[in-house]
């Protein structure tokens, strides 16, 4: 009899065994970029605060946007050249040396930044910035931000002198996954709000100067080429 018992419950968990035909899901740290993402030549690249000597960003405060570039991944890759001769400080007051990416980057009172922050320690800080019915920066200043918290905690380190780094983001449905050098440092969902932010993809820096070595997105996937956004300066920046 108990032969018997045994004989059906071997046979049970391998039936059982047999039937699972999915996969578990892969890890958060397993996660791999798979956004197809294009340089962006430099004529595409708009700066809308700051400027660019040859490839050389200098000046503290820079802002820009890939012109025609899809929003929910970019790819940033840079050479350090330490801080910015001149430093400026935030709509908030804070001086921060940072550089990242801006992801569906509407206009400057809706957008999706993802940055590399050095101060107070290195980390990756994710904020959504949402002002519904706001677009510049004169309208929504420091307001409509929110923090986004990173599900998992990760090793994000300090970018030196002379050193070349690759910052890459993506949106995904609701979550956003970036990498550093090509390891995942922050996984999250973002608010629902975010939804709703349309843009292209680019790049920010505050009181750090670097050496631009490339900027990738993905291709626009708009079919009216003349809703792009134009190429315009702004007053004032966060």
């Amino acid at each position: 009899m108990k032969a018997a018992l045994a004989i059906l419950l071997l046979s049970l968990a391998v039936s059982c065994t047999g039937s699972r035909t999915e996969a578990a899901p892969a890890s958060p740290v397993d996660r791999k970029p798979a956004a197809e993402l294009t340089p962006v030549a430099s004529e595409e690249l708009c700066f809308t605060r700051g400027e660019a000597t040859g490839a050389a960003i200098e000046v503290p405060t820079m802002r820009g946007f890939a012109l025609g570039a899809g929003g929910d991944a970019a790819q940033l890759t840079f050479t350090y050249k330490g801080e910015s001769k001149d430093s400026r400080a935030l709509a908030s007051g804070d001086v921060r040396r940072q550089l990242g990416l801006k992801l569906r980057a509407q206009n400057s009172c809706n957008v999706v930044y993802v940055m590399w922050r050095l101060d107070p320690r290195p980390k990756i800080d994710v904020s959504v910035k949402i002002n519904p019915g706001l677009t510049a920066h004169e309208q929504c200043g420091a307001e409509g931000y929110t923090k986004v918290k990173t599900r998992t905690k990760h090793y994000v380190p300090a970018y030196e002198f002379g050193q070349t780094h690759t910052l890459r983001a993506e949106i995904v449905g609701d979550e956003l996954y970036a990498w550093v050098d090509g390891k995942l440092v922050f996984d999250a969902r973002l608010p629902d709000a975010a939804r709703a932010i349309t843009g292209p993809a680019g790049i920010r820096s505050d009181n750090v100067s670097f050496e631009l070595v490339e900027l990738a997105a993905p291709r626009s996937v708009a079919p009216d080429t003349d809703a792009k956004p134009a190429c315009k300066r702004e007053g004032a920046s966060d």
